[in-house]
């Protein structure tokens, strides 16, 4: 089969899918990407930038396939799976999640595969292997980056639980929030309308991040993140 015919197969099939992600830029780009629908087959038909977004377009719209951040406002990918388990769960038309992220972290990829996700892929993915992803997410498949696969398989395959951070175990979910955020560069005021709370929350939180951490300010917070993959 050549090239152009296996486009145009592509094409004869459609799926419904709904962008999760907390960077505009980055939906717009993927949409660009993947969302001409007679192209590729891909039809977008909403768009969330956080958790309770996420929730709400997905219970709305019904999607075959939900492309998912891993870090997002409010709680993260695994509190949208975990807010979505009855549509995971559905007997007829179950929502199905492929997670789309820049991290290649353990904690991150198992997380959202234990809370239900069909498969991860990073961010480097090109929009051809993306769009078959999706297309494999529809059908049940479960997919992931190759460089994930073997670890995904390793970590399920054995009876023990993944390795425990322990410093990272200190930090509650909001702290975590907070330290990434502030890890990829956010102010204190884009942080606060990220999460919907209060600056002084946001320095309260970061406060109680770098004690529990025994970091002495945000440069050293960055590089401890960094080093961990958390950003």
């Amino acid at each position: 089969m050549t090239e152009t015919e296996a486009a145009g197969e592509t094409a004869e099939r459609r799926v419904r899918v709904v962008l999760v992600d907390d960077h505009r830029m980055f939906r717009t780009g993927v949409q660009a990407e993947i969302g001409q629908t007679d192209r590729t087959g891909v039809e977008v038909v909403g768009e969330a930038a956080d958790v309770d977004q996420a929730v709400t377009v997905i219970t709305a719209t019904r999607p075959e396939v939900v492309l998912l951040d891993v870090h997002l406002p409010g709680g993260g990918g695994v509190e949208v799976l975990r807010r979505c388990a009855s549509l995971m769960a559905a007997p007829e038309n179950p929502v199905r999640f492929l997670a789309l992220s820049v991290s290649d972290a353990a904690e991150d990829v198992i997380g959202v595969i234990r809370g239900g996700a069909r498969g991860y892929v990073t961010k480097t993915i090109t929009g051809t292997d993306l769009v078959d992803s999706i297309f494999r997410v529809q059908d049940g498949d479960a997919v992931f980056s190759p460089r994930l696969a073997g670890f995904v398989l390793d970590a399920f395959a054995s009876t023990d639980a993944p390795p425990v951070d322990e410093d990272l175990d200190r930090l509650t979910q909001r702290e975590r929030e907070v330290l990434r955020l502030i890890a990829r560069g956010y102010a204190y005021k884009e942080i606060a309308k990220q999460l919907f709370i209060s600056v002084k929350t946001v320095e309260s939180h970061v406060s109680a991040v770098l004690r529990k951490l025994q970091l002495s300010n945000r440069h050293e917070l960055t590089r401890w993140a960094t080093a961990r993959r958390l950003v």
